[in-house]
């Protein structure tokens, strides 16, 4: 396939994107394999480099469209604004690419699914884009901060400015800064198939990507800095060496401190990333129950388990807003709430979330991770029972409120502080002993680690 089909390709996942419920990870997913399966490798770098960085720097981009328009930017077809954010997305942040092949191709994508009067339109912005593009001009730091902020670091102005208002300004800058870097690839090293110091060497030798090296906190875990394959061809994969996870996804399992024997359930399990890393810490000896509402999600971690050589993991539909039956499935030593949120501290991964995150879900998400941590409680064995409580999220609502009311609605719970119990993490931990993640501090996702334990 020729380069032209790699901007196609990203401009379809954009435009089903922004009129789909399917994620990101999932929505590429299905269109590589409808309409890339044979597609050169590079040609698929481009594709990836095109989704991300259009999302990425979405606000930037539409900044400078609505500066060269002849019409409001809502006015534009969305089909034919993505057309345009492709397009001046490859003018501005690609450098090896000539600004004629990004309007020509912008152009033939605009007759393909526009009209030759849209085509015309895309052809003359790009073309005023190029002549302008290094004058163009951005809002006054000095007039509006907040504005000038989102538009330079390409992030909506309300969650700029909840940042702003929580960490300050000069925080802020930092945070929006190192979430619009390409971050690594990190693996946890599978020890039940191999130790990371093995795992490291294979990679190594393999020279899998530009650089490799051991995370700081997770005891098992790789970062691969410009990977040179994808994740299915890393040396070890077919084997269950690994599991792709970020370093502070690892904490919520370490802390959990399950020991081989014990009775662990991981609710809200989906693909199973901490379902398998439990397994591994519990050497294949005791009992696993991966629960999630979704079943496609549960066939999946079935399939990831089996890859690993986890042979302990049992796997239950359950919808976690509903309560539990303890007659029924049995109580447990260990819990693990990694509930679902509003993500914004893995915009890095997955900069969609920017544009789908809405400031007023906040409290819907915080009444849902309350609802389904005091009913994962009630399955909690009343001598000894630790229950994790972990979000992708940095804001309050989602953190520390949730706690908060789960200690107040629910007697017999004390949250324990995991600086003290983990010296090794003390780094990571907040005035209340709980581990607190930020990007632009630690270097990894943004994520909340609650420890909470049946008082004796």
């Amino acid at each position: 396939m020729i380069s032209g089909d790699a901007r196609e390709l990203a401009f379809r996942i954009l435009s089903e994107l922004e009129t789909s419920r399917t994620t990101l990870d999932r929505l590429i997913d299905q269109e590589f394999e409808k309409i890339a399966p044979g597609m050169d490798r590079r040609d698929r770098a481009l594709a990836f480099a095109l989704v991300y960085g259009v999302l990425r720097w979405r606000a930037k981009l539409d900044w400078h469209i609505a500066g060269l328009a002849n019409r409001p930017l809502n006015k534009i077809r969305p089909d034919m604004r993505n057309i345009l954010r492709i397009g001046l997305f490859q003018m501005v942040f690609m450098s090896r690419i000539p600004d004629s092949a990004a309007v020509n191709t912008a152009v033939n994508l605009a007759k393909k699914y526009g009209s030759p009067k849209l085509a015309g339109f895309v052809n003359a912005l790009l073309r005023n884009a190029a002549r302008q593009k290094t004058g163009f001009s951005e809002p006054d730091p000095a007039r509006d901060p907040v504005q000038a902020l989102a538009v330079s670091q390409s992030f909506p102005e309300w969650m700029v400015r909840r940042w702003k208002n929580r960490l300050g300004m000069d925080e802020t800058r930092l945070l929006c800064g190192y979430n619009n870097q390409i971050p690594p690839l990190t693996l946890r090293a599978n020890t039940l198939q191999i130790s990371r110091d093995a795992l490291m060497g294979k990679l190594v030798c393999a020279e899998a990507g530009k650089t490799i090296c051991e995370t700081k906190y997770a005891p098992d875990g790789i970062c691969l800095w410009g990977p040179h394959v994808p994740v299915n061809e890393l040396p070890g994969f077919e084997e269950g060496y690994f599991q792709v996870q970020d370093e502070a996804a690892q904490l919520a399992a370490h802390v959990l401190d399950c020991r081989p024997g014990q009775d662990v359930l991981d609710a809200c399990a989906g693909l199973g990333g901490k379902t398998g890393h439990i397994a591994q810490l519990m050497k294949n000896r005791g009992r696993i129950l991966g629960m999630d509402s979704d079943m496609e999600k549960l066939r999946e971690l079935s399939l990831e388990m089996k890859r690993l050589g986890a042979e302990n993991v049992e796997t239950c539909r359950h919808d976690f807003c509903q309560p539990l039956d303890a007659d029924k499935l049995g109580t447990f030593d260990r819990i693990l709430v990694d509930a679902p949120c509003s993500g914004l501290g893995v915009i890095r991964r997955n900069p969609d979330i920017k544009w789908t995150a809405r400031q007023k879900d906040f409290q819907g998400h915080a009444r849902k991770q309350l609802e389904i941590l005091s009913h994962a409680a009630d399955l909690l064995k009343p001598s000894g029972g630790v229950m994790i409580y972990a979000v992708c999220s940095m804001e309050p609502e989602e953190t520390h409120g949730v706690v908060s009311a789960f200690l107040e609605t629910t007697p017999g719970f004390e949250l324990q502080d995991m600086g003290a119990l983990f010296p090794e993490l003390a780094d990571l931990a907040d005035d209340r002993g709980c581990l607190a993640l930020l990007p632009h501090r630690h270097a990894t996702d943004g994520f909340f680690i609650a420890r909470l334990r049946v008082c004796s």
